[in-house]
């Protein structure tokens, strides 16, 4: 593990591995760098791999107040430094969106790919709830961050009580509790995109690099019409569908896909 210093001072945790042109790889909701750890690996081959935890997650920091743009002042420490000035990344999920805006932003992000931003934009199910983050916000500052990701797992993942009820009971539940307490970090980041209504595409014009969105088209349906919705944003993105994938890919699916456009 090595770290880089964001631009207020949060250390931030991640791993490099393989040679070639650097890729940083940014998790969803729960995820640490380890979970990215096979899918580095394989794209280790070809690229020079960064992984990392975002900020208050793992082994990084976190500061006081959240904001976006310190997640992306994250990711640029991460491209300028490890990454030599300018890099390819790769987005899961919740981080997919955070990728998005970051290359919006203006972060040095020469090829962008995106797997299943979570984005609701039909009534294929319900939105998430107007007060989520704040409700959020409200159990993780009492510390009840079991109650946090249960919440996040029938409001904003869909499932029902019952089933999040018996996770409750498994010997993972502790993992997805200590990270509980950034669900509200991923739930600034989706910002308004989970409201049913369409997305701000507008929000995204200012990006100019090569941009893939991928979804599988066995998962929640809502998951692929957003990808769908995405992929109009501008001739330089490009959506691919995996046939019977859902939002947990497999790797060894997924990492060919990403090496064929990194290396377009």
């Amino acid at each position: 593990m090595d770290q880089v210093f964001s631009a207020d001072g949060t250390a931030i945790a991640f791993e490099r591995q393989g040679s070639g042109p650097a890729v940083v790889l940014v998790g969803g909701a729960f995820m640490t760098r380890g979970d990215s750890a096979e899918l580095a690996g394989l794209l280790a081959e070809r690229f020079t791999v960064i992984t990392y935890d975002r900020r208050g997650r793992g082994d990084s920091g976190d500061a006081p107040t959240y904001d976006v743009r310190r997640e992306i002042e994250d990711l640029d420490a991460l491209i300028g430094g490890p990454g030599g000035g300018s890099a390819m990344v790769f987005g899961m999920s919740s981080g997919a969106v955070l990728a998005l805006e970051a290359t919006a932003a203006g972060s040095a992000v020469s090829r962008l790919a995106l797997y299943e931003p979570p984005f609701i934009t039909d009534d294929s199910r319900p939105p998430l709830p107007a007060d989520y983050v704040e409700h959020l916000t409200e159990l993780v500052g009492r510390e009840a961050y079991g109650d946090a990701a249960a919440y996040f797992m029938t409001a904003a993942i869909g499932m029902p009580a019952e089933a999040v009820a018996g996770m409750r009971q498994a010997p993972f539940w502790a993992g997805m509790a200590a990270v509980a307490r950034t669900l509200p970090y991923d739930g600034r980041v989706m910002g308004d995109t989970m409201s049913g209504r369409p997305l701000p595409l507008d929000r995204w014009a200012s990006v100019a690099a090569p941009v893939l969105v991928a979804s599988g088209d066995a998962g929640a349906p809502h998951i692929l019409t957003g990808a769908r919705e995405l992929a109009e944003a501008g001739d330089n993105f490009t959506l691919r569908v995996f046939p019977g994938e859902e939002h947990t890919i497999a790797p060894k699916t997924l990492a060919p896909a990403l090496a064929a456009f990194f290396t377009a």
